[in-house]
Order: C-alpha cells, then structure tokens, then sequence
C-alpha cells in the first residue's frame, strides 16, 4: 500500500510502499501497538507511520540511522 505521511521534523511530504492492508492501519489506528499490528514491518517503517520521517531524513538531520 503506498502511504503518504507529512514528516513532523520538517513538514515535507513522503511516500513510502509499505506491505500493510487497511486493516491493520485502522487496528492500529484504533488504539492497538503498532508492532503487534505490522510485526512484518522494519522499525523504520513503523515509525515512518508514526511521524512521517524517512530514514534518509533521520540520517540528514541526525547522523547515522540504524534500523534494528
């Protein structure tokens, strides 16, 4: 599913194909954790559908970026 989120560290818009369906964004949405929800998902993805940052901007803005 492609997924736009807007990034709370710099407001830019980004898109991201993550393998989801709808729902496990509405259960999660509905108050359910993330990584119970997407456990098929890297922590930089889940977290790009948190607050919409990409790990190149993490990595521009913070250094190095390690997704484990």
């Amino acid at each position: 599913m492609r997924i736009s989120r807007k990034s709370v560290l710099t407001g830019h818009i980004h898109t991201m194909e993550l393998d989801v369906t709808q729902s496990q964004i509405d259960k999660w949405q509905g108050g359910e954790l993330i990584q119970n929800v997407m456990p098929n998902l890297s922590v930089s993805e889940r977290e790009f559908l948190i607050n919409g940052i990409t790990p190149k901007e993490w990595e521009d803005i913070f250094g190095t970026y390690e997704d484990n």
